[in-house]
């Protein structure tokens, strides 16, 4: 690891950087979109029949924050920890 230029290591950590993040960006995105999926079939029922799922509503967006915190956790100890080792 001692014939690795400090330029090249660099260079490798934003690599590594920039295919988590593509990951993480993708997760976002799709969380995102099924909570509008969620919410347009969830107003679609509640036309429909009358009567709205308030326990399913409630379980449903605590899940998908729940998610989203885990991933922003996930991704700031990531950055420490590269920056802990650059």
């Amino acid at each position: 690891m001692n014939d690795i230029s400090a330029k090249e290591l660099g260079r490798l950590l934003e690599l590594k950087k920039k295919k988590s993040s593509r990951f993480s960006k993708f997760i976002v995105s799709l969380v995102i979109l099924l909570n509008i999926f969620f919410t347009v079939a969830i107003l679609y029922l509640f036309r429909e029949t009358g009567s709205e799922p308030i326990a399913l509503i409630g379980a449903w967006f605590a899940f998908t924050t729940v998610e989203l915190w885990s991933l922003s956790k996930i991704k700031r100890d990531e950055i420490k920890e590269m920056q802990n080792e650059y």
